[in-house]
């Protein structure tokens, strides 16, 4: 059983060179560097989430109670623009989960076709831009949010 075993191991091309393993380990952890400024921006993201959803109850008890009936088609009105700004950051939040993703698929396919000749290496082309993409339409939808919510600040200056 032992010969059976050291003679399909001998056809395996898996490389216990520490060099190598070393080599896999520094090209596969050029990525994670992208995984941090994903980490940290869905950190950002997620804390204006729950800004946005605490706004909203805020002004949806305001509506409930009616003490100012006058004021309710404004509240309406800042209820739809919170809704489209948590779709954004919704939005952006799953991009980022999507690029952290295939961002970790490209390190194991990196890792895997430096340390045993993996076969499958241009997956990791493919892996890595599709992170790259999802990691720009979240930026873009999160630039979207903050403009949505600039746009709510009243920034008159007091005349003189």
């Amino acid at each position: 059983l032992a010969w059976l075993f050291s003679l399909r191991c001998a056809h395996m091309a898996f490389p216990m060179d520490p060099d190598t393993v070393s080599h896999g380990i520094q090209l596969a952890v050029a990525p994670v560097f992208l995984l941090t400024a994903v980490s940290g921006m869905i950190a950002a993201v997620a804390g204006r989430l729950a800004r946005i959803i605490d706004r909203a109850r805020n002004v949806e008890t305001r509506i409930k109670q009616g003490s100012h009936p006058a004021e309710d088609e404004e509240g309406y009105a800042e209820l739809a623009e919170l809704r489209t700004r948590g779709l954004l950051a919704n939005a952006s939040i799953a991009l980022l989960t999507s690029c952290a993703f295939l961002i970790g698929v490209t390190i194991v396919v990196l890792f895997l076709g430096e340390t045993i000749d993996f076969p499958g290496l241009r997956i990791s082309i493919f892996t890595f831009l599709g992170g790259v993409v999802c990691f720009l339409s979240a930026l873009i939808c999160f630039m979207v949010e903050t403009f949505i919510a600039t746009r709510l600040l009243n920034f008159a200056r007091q005349r003189k």
